[in-house]
């Protein structure tokens, strides 16, 4: 049995969250980072979602779009790439159902 890779240290939001695929919704656990990509002017958020038995059987490693919500906000992305632990990859370009940290511009 091949062990599970180590998780990062760096993310966005790690925690619970809803996620709701084809009407039918699921408790997860994601991992979630984003950033602003420049060139195109629009912020990019994504991450996995941990194992879930029910979402591994309705998706059977196919492409869906769904809502994620966390307890800071919602927002719609592709699931997509389980990876050998069956954890599904989502990303999404808009507005994260996270948090984004501020900058503070008052010098």
């Amino acid at each position: 049995m091949t062990a599970q890779p180590e998780e990062h240290e760096e993310h966005d939001y790690l925690g619970p969250a809803t996620l709701v695929v084809e009407g039918v919704e699921f408790s997860v656990e994601v991992q979630l980072r984003g950033h602003f990509q420049p060139i195109d002017g629009r912020f990019r958020w994504y991450g996995r979602i941990r194992p879930n038995t029910d979402l591994h059987t309705l998706l059977a490693g196919k492409k869906r779009t769904g809502q994620l919500t966390t307890p800071q906000g919602s927002a719609t992305g592709e699931i997509s790439d389980p990876d050998p632990w069956q954890r599904y990859r989502i990303l999404g370009v808009s507005t994260p159902p996270f948090p984004l940290p501020t900058a503070d511009l008052s010098d």
